[in-house]
């Protein structure tokens, strides 16, 4: 079975969806499985990305969470594929990975029904999709194995994912936290805004300030 793994962030580096994905590839490969990976960076689908997913009989997204949605160049790049799928003839099944800023991973529950929608739209077949909250600490972990420490949840959801794609299976959407105390992470937080807005050369006021103050 191939299977494409697709990020969804806009950043070329670093992005907690890349490292979701980096977790997730070696549960599909012990399977058997031949996993590719595709980068949705920009607003327009390469042409050589748009023949690679279509040519996979599974499709995982990973992808921030945007005010609640889709990151609009995602948005863009999943119009492109509605036409290069359909003229492939096939009909892929669609899981998806939506790693949101908010540590409660439910926030995640309406980008997760606009991928199910979107399937319904192009004919695929939704599997199912994750919520991951306090996805901010992906990028501080991601030397920590899979299962150990603040992964363990992530950990669950992945290879409960990896199983279901071997099965061909969906079922209902997972929402899941990284194991990270919340009141930690709305410390370390809130020391980037305030680092953030010291290299962009605000105040710590200006945080709190309001458009038209």
């Amino acid at each position: 079975m191939k299977i494409g793994l697709i990020n969804g962030s806009p950043k070329l580096r670093s992005s907690a969806s890349r490292c979701i994905l980096q977790y997730l590839q070696p549960l599909l490969e012990q399977d058997g499985h031949v996993a590719a990976a595709f980068a949705l960076h920009n607003p327009e689908l390469a042409p050589e990305d748009a023949q690679g997913i279509r040519e996979c009989d599974v499709l995982i997204f990973a992808l921030p969470l945007y005010v609640d949605g889709l990151p609009s160049h995602m948005v863009s790049c999943l119009l492109h594929l509605e036409k290069s799928l359909a003229r492939s003839g096939k009909a892929p099944t669609v899981y998806a990975i939506v790693n949101c800023g908010f540590y409660e991973g439910h926030q995640a529950k309406w980008a997760l029904n606009m991928m199910e929608n979107w399937c319904r739209r192009t004919g695929l077949r939704w599997g199912y999709g994750i919520g991951l909250g306090a996805g901010g600490v992906l990028l501080s972990v991601q030397s920590v194995p899979l299962g150990a420490g603040p992964t363990r949840n992530l950990a669950q959801a992945l290879r409960q994912l990896a199983s279901s794609v071997s099965q061909g299976v969906g079922g209902e959407n997972v929402f899941t936290t990284m194991n990270f105390p919340k009141l930690l992470y709305k410390l370390a937080a809130e020391i980037g805004w305030c680092r953030s807005a010291r290299a962009n050369g605000l105040k710590i006021r200006d945080l709190s300030l309001r458009r038209g103050s």
